[in-house]
């Protein structure tokens, strides 16, 4: 192993040696110094992880935490030099973390928290305009053979936990005591305007914008959400539209 690659091993060392070959300017104990640095950088790495994902921070406490996000840091270097990106299967971790299984919701929460990240820092792209929207739907013949794109910060999550309620919930906009947690939910996470929303919506809803995703047609987005009968298609069009985050793409 190469002296940098050392280095970097063992600055995620839990009490590692420290790296052969360092040397300090002024005589001093090279051991000390770089526990020092390793300290602080663990710490970082720690930090970056709090900043990421503050309603798992309130719902299992600040020192559990960090003792959680340290255990993880100290397997998962980051593997980019942008911290923004570090954590991004942190949730697959918490799921696994057996001193967090009484909270079983935890990870669920921790992927809602990584999808706002990502829907903050997605690509722009220009909205669908309303009149655009409106000319399509008056014409029934090609409707189903609409397509319609959606702006890269558009994600869908799904779980058997009540991730959005718990979420709102930790941002004032719930009451935590009352709301069952294990009540499933489907989230809709989008930037509209700068500005990272969540909605809380319907199992309908949910799969339509997973089949925009994936290329479908509007004729076929909409039957694979009519397995829900609560499906509102209008609904569900203008939420997207009043977000803007429709986009349009030529009929195959």
């Amino acid at each position: 192993m190469s002296l940098y690659a050392d280095f970097a091993a063992s600055l995620l060392a839990p009490e590692g040696a420290c790296p052969v070959g360092l040397v300090t300017a002024n005589g001093s104990d090279p051991a000390v110094r770089f526990a020092v640095y390793r300290n602080n950088v663990q710490s970082s790495l720690v930090d970056a992880l709090a900043d990421s994902y503050p309603v798992l921070v309130q719902l299992v406490g600040e020192v559990f935490f960090r003792a959680m996000a340290l255990a993880y840091v100290r397997q998962a270097p980051p593997r980019t030099p942008l911290l923004v990106d570090y954590g991004g299967d942190f949730a697959d971790f918490v799921e696994d973390f057996a001193p967090a299984a009484s909270v079983p919701y935890l990870a669920a929460v921790a992927r809602l928290e990584r999808a706002r990240v990502q829907a903050y820092h997605a690509a722009d792209s220009h909205p669908l305009a309303a009149d655009q929207l409106t000319a399509a739907l008056a014409q029934p013949e090609t409707l189903g053979d609409l397509r319609l794109s959606l702006h890269a910060s558009v994600a869908v999550l799904s779980a058997p936990y009540a991730l959005v309620s718990i979420w709102q919930a930790h941002h004032g906009d719930a009451d935590f005591a009352s709301l069952d947690p294990l009540q499933a939910e489907h989230a809709l996470v989008l930037r509209s305007q700068w500005q990272v929303q969540v909605h809380a919506v319907g199992a309908g809803c949910a799969s339509f914008v997973r089949a925009l995703q994936q290329g479908q047609t509007l004729g076929l987005a909409a039957a694979a959400a009519a397995t829900d009968p609560r499906f509102d298609l209008a609904a569900s069009l203008a939420l997207l539209l009043q977000a803007q985050v429709l986009c349009c793409e030529p009929s195959h």
